[in-house]
């Protein structure tokens, strides 16, 4: 039997990839690549770029190819058969990446290779990475603490694969049946619909509200039934924890514990007093005093108007409804009133003017235009998933540039939130020549009854964010997979190109060419653009202190970890909310039992990542408002200087080419709608859907 893992081809053949495939593909690739290093191993003292890294660098992007696929499948068609050849293969990578990053004579080959004349810059900085991945991998520890290095990344691997597992499980694992309408009362038609949907794909009548995204935020922004608000609150906030309806059953709290003794105990061997230390080693922020400084100024800047914006909420519900204890299950609902009210704007009344086919084919009209590239369908009968569609990057000389797959919608065994991922890397080496691939993953209510599947403008945002993440994997020109695209750039930094491309969505020249009503072809009428401006700053300050507590919460987790004391998870996130929180949720609020991003993710001391990023992103995207947002020239810059170049170069340098100056915070305030006022009050110093319903 052939194994489609193991063939060379540019995409999977994701119709006959089987759970069987996995790991014996998973085992022959590791034994390839364990002969070649010990091949490569011997011949250290004479290794050059040619004949060491570019072995080293084929023979990993063959590995890479095949669990690549394997990974997004165990995401977004999730079976038991898939989690348990996952799984079974997890520690057996672990322990080679661990292999590789310890063996001291492939460290000697590539210190030898740095020696070699002739290198491009890129070149350099991929190895200058390498050397220091190579450290912060324990190459230099001795052979009884490399031991335990391994043994730690190897349970950590496994962690970090069970919390999003209990997450996923949690999530699917519960739901509401009704067979009365009337307890559906304020949801919107669609969302209605989906429930009478979800109701009938489980065999039901009636109608069945879930944890997915689409089914939950619905009820908590219109849901007129206070009681069902919080109990769906409660039952989101709660899962895979030792509280709430499924209490104890996936809880995610001695994996919690472990993970952060884990990584304490591993920045320790490595000579970093904590994980936020260790965390910081390959990123832009230079300490962990300039993290936290950073934190604390937007912090005393924002919640002084954040605590306004929620007195205006709660006279709101007092005068409304005589409500006089808002609650968390509250915000969201009397939320939506408030911005109707004020500006006479809502979601139901956008999502007219944003059918998803045309959101997606006015955001490649938007790339097109700024970047000078050409979008086009491709064929997509070897997916995983009949929603899934496939598409090719073209220079304007009709050459293939790169390739994406985009799997829209939510449904069960995938995985909730927005992601992109890369499929395949960028390399031209070695005889090799091979075009970028992406992944990018949505969980938008599916088409209904008819009805074509209507965006809310904030997922419009989200569409845009993983397509400029999409655009860094697959724009970039360098030819060396590990500083190619979004590889090799700091984590601080990655985040600059997706919450960049969001500011399209706010422009009425790139609106215009794609918001229009789904019925009447027409565009958003100037009046209610208007509206959607003046809303813009709606609680932008209640949700830039949001996202500070999860910042500040994920930093002095790691930051503040003592072994005699344990992880002490919730005292710490209440002293953050004593710090940032303006409506503190209740005691049996288990957020972070659900924090993917850092206990299950890439964000682990980096959750502050997503502000640092926002900083460079409102500051790039400044000079486009200067200039017009679709000037060519400034495109073309940002296209060279940014996405071209990926992990290439230093992330400072090329934010400084493209803007002239070093990034400032202004444009990031004004952005927010930080008024001056509160800007004074911060001193001299310059998303998660579902993380921020909890």
């Amino acid at each position: 039997m052939t194994n489609p893992l193991l063939e060379d081809r540019l995409l999977p053949d994701f119709q006959r990839i089987q759970p069987e495939h996995v790991e014996p593909a998973i085992d022959q690739l590791l034994a390839d690549g364990r002969a070649l290093v010990a091949e490569l191993g011997a011949q250290a003292d004479t290794a050059t770029w040619e004949r060491f890294v570019a072995r080293i660098e084929l023979e990993d992007d063959r590995l890479s190819r095949a669990w690549s696929p394997v990974s997004h499948l165990n995401s977004v068609m999730n079976s038991e058969a898939l989690r348990a050849a996952y799984n079974a293969c997890l520690p057996k990578l672990s322990d080679y990446a661990s292999e590789v990053g310890q063996n001291t004579a492939l460290y000697r080959g590539y210190q030898k290779v740095t020696e070699q004349p002739g290198l491009d810059d890129a070149q350099r900085k991929m190895l200058a990475n390498t050397l220091r991945d190579l450290h912060l991998a324990g190459v230099d520890l001795p052979e009884d603490k490399k031991a335990r290095f391994r043994a730690i990344s190897q349970r950590l691997s496994q962690l970090t694969n069970q919390f999003a597992e209990n997450v996923l499980d949690a999530t699917n694992g519960w739901h509401k049946h009704f067979t009365d309408a009337a307890a559906l009362a304020g949801m919107p038609a669609a969302a209605q619909a989906l429930a009478r949907h979800e109701a009938e794909s489980r065999g039901l009548d009636g109608w069945v509200l879930t944890l997915d995204f689409p089914s939950f935020e619905p009820v908590m922004k219109h849901a007129q039934d206070r009681n069902l608000r919080r109990e769906v609150y409660e039952a989101f906030s709660t899962r895979a924890s030792d509280r709430g309806p499924q209490a104890g059953q996936w809880d995610n709290t001695p994996v919690m514990e472990e993970i952060l003794a884990l990584r304490h105990e591993q920045a320790q061997l490595l000579g970093f007093a904590n994980y936020a230390e260790l965390s910081l080693a390959p990123k832009m922020a230079r300490d962990t005093d300039e993290v936290m400084g950073f934190l604390h100024d937007l912090a005393a800047r924002a919640v002084p108007q954040a605590r306004a914006e929620l007195q205006e909420l709660r006279d709101f519900a007092r005068d409304s409804d005589g409500l006089e204890d808002l609650a968390p299950w509250d915000l969201m609902y009397y939320g939506e009133k408030l911005r109707v009210a004020r500006f006479d704007i809502s979601d139901e009344a956008l999502k007219p003017y944003f059918p998803l086919e045309g959101v997606i084919s006015g955001m490649f009209r938007v790339a097109e235009k700024l970047f000078d590239v050409a979008i086009e369908p491709a064929p997509a009968d070897n997916t995983w998933h009949p929603d899934v569609r496939r598409y090719v990057i073209r220079d304007t000389d009709g050459s293939p540039r790169a390739e994406c797959y985009l799997d829209p919608f939510a449904r069960q065994k995938k995985q909730g939130g927005a992601w992109m991922n890369g499929a395949v890397s960028r390399m031209v080496m070695a005889g090799r020549t091979q075009l970028p691939v992406a992944y990018l993953v949505c969980n938008f209510t599916p088409p209904v009854a008819g009805h074509p599947s209507l965006l809310t403008h904030r997922e419009v945002e989200t569409l845009f964010h993983e397509f400029g993440h999409g655009l860094h994997h697959m724009l970039t020109r360098v030819d060396y997979p590990p500083v190619a695209g979004i590889h090799g750039v700091p984590w601080d930094a990655v985040e600059l190109p997706s919450q960049f491309l969001e500011n399209w969505c706010w422009e009425r020249e790139s609106l215009d060419l794609f918001a229009r009503h789904h019925e009447t072809g027409a565009p958003i009428p100037q009046d209610l653009f208007q509206r959607l401006l003046d809303a813009k700053h709606f609680q932008s300050a209640m949700q830039m202190v949001r996202q500070l507590e999860f910042s500040l919460f994920d930093f002095r987790l790691h930051l503040e970890y003592d072994p005699a004391r344990g992880a002490r998870v919730y005292d710490i996130l209440d002293q953050v909310r004593d710090q940032v929180a303006v409506l503190k949720p209740p005691a049996w609020n288990r957020f972070a039992h659900g924090f993917s991003h850092i206990f299950a993710g890439g964000y682990a001391a980096g959750y502050f990542s997503y502000k640092w990023a926002e900083v460079l992103s409102a500051d790039a995207f400044s000079l486009f408002e200067a200039r017009g947002v679709f000037d060519p020239d400034t495109g073309r810059a940002f296209r060279e200087l940014i996405l071209e170049r990926g992990g290439s170069a230093d992330a400072m340098d090329l934010f400084t080419a493209f803007r002239g100056r070093e990034p400032r915070v202004d444009a990031l305030l004004r952005h927010s709608g930080i008024g001056t006022a509160v800007q004074a009050a911060g001193g001299a110093a310059d998303r998660q859907q579902a993380d921020d319903a909890l």
